[in-house]
């Protein structure tokens, strides 16, 4: 009999990450109906056999080559055959129970095709973690925030969001649970993004699908971030950036789409501006790349949806640049 939830972890020559986190995942994720699975994306450390010698009880699923996170996450979902899946992020600590509030709330929820527990950093568990926090929103412009966190300002865990499960724009990809039908129908992880962005497009199709995404935060995990790409790195920029224009561009009504993609275009100019005048200019170039392959790659998407449910999604009645430059917040760092 299949299990009602895996948790699968993809792992790329991350053989210290599991090492310093499977442990608490395994130990942490125990249950008659839940299995814990480790994707490895063609990793050339020790990685497969620090999983072999260590972890025998942990299923293993090894590709040839580096698929992406998007390709070795769909890779991996078509292997399996739970109801539920669980993608986290090979640097995340899990603690005692942490997936069965998301798992209840999921059964009682047919409706909701994702959702996430709340994302607390590992470095400072009193605070939020910077990709996910309580729960991500869309702006107007389709600039990505969270409950908790509004650009590289994040507040600390004060209880402030442990309500109930709210409705959200996008699930967090460090520690996302998905209804595996649900996954498929929308097509999964855009293998085009490669890495950066493609859990909130998907959230963004599941939405003109007509399920909704939530925060559970009943549940919490602690991630450490940054394993793979730290903030600030050009070649994040540049993926965040491109993938961010092309979510828009492919999730939107053509018409809209282009209104909305001309309004972005000048915000990210005021990007490529700030980057040149703190003399960064890596990250400056890295903005001008990303615009310029996302005008090569738009090519290949030709089908939109007819309504605009973007628009619809909580934070889409704020422009975050604003609030975020020309308002003061009170957040602590």
């Amino acid at each position: 009999m299949s299990p009602t939830l895996s948790v699968i972890v993809l792992n790329w020559n991350g053989e210290k990450l599991l090492e310093k986190f499977l442990p608490s995942v395994i130990s942490n994720t125990q249950g008659p109906d839940v299995e814990v699975i480790v994707a490895d994306n063609g990793s050339t450390d020790g990685s497969l056999k620090l999983i072999c010698d260590e972890f025998p009880n942990v299923k293993l699923i090894a590709f040839d080559e580096n698929l992406g996170y998007s390709g070795g996450y769909n890779k991996a979902i078509n292997e399996v055959s739970s109801e539920y899946v669980v993608l986290l992020n090979s640097d995340v600590e899990t603690p005692s129970g942490w997936w069965q509030p998301m798992l209840e709330f999921m059964k009682a929820n047919p409706e909701v095709g994702a959702c996430q527990p709340k994302i607390l950093s590992y470095i400072r568990k009193d605070m939020f973690e910077y990709a996910g926090a309580a729960g991500g929103l869309l702006d107007r412009y389709g600039y990505p925030f969270c409950r908790g966190r509004l650009f590289d300002r994040i507040e600390y865990d004060l209880c402030q969001y442990d309500t109930f499960p709210e409705d959200i724009a996008w699930a967090s990809g460090a520690a996302l649970m998905v209804r595996r039908d649900a996954y498929l129908e929308a097509g999964g992880l855009d293998e085009l993004f490669f890495a950066h962005m493609e859990e909130i497009d998907l959230c963004c199709r599941m939405h003109n699908l007509g399920y909704r995404v939530c925060v559970v935060p009943d549940s919490h995990v602690y991630h450490l971030g940054g394993a793979t790409l730290n903030q600030g790195n050009p070649r994040k920029t540049y993926l965040n950036f491109r993938n961010n224009l092309l979510l828009l561009h492919k999730n939107l009504p053509e018409q809209k789409g282009r209104k909305v993609l001309f309004k972005r275009r000048l915000m990210d100019t005021l990007a490529f501006m700030m980057f040149v005048a703190k003399l960064d200019f890596p990250n400056a170039k890295a903005i001008l790349r990303a615009h310029k392959d996302f005008r090569k790659m738009k090519r290949k998407y030709t089908v939109f949806p007819e309504r605009d449910v973007l628009s619809t999604l909580p934070g889409a009645d704020r422009c975050i640049v604003i609030d975020r430059y020309l308002t003061i917040k009170m957040f602590k760092k």
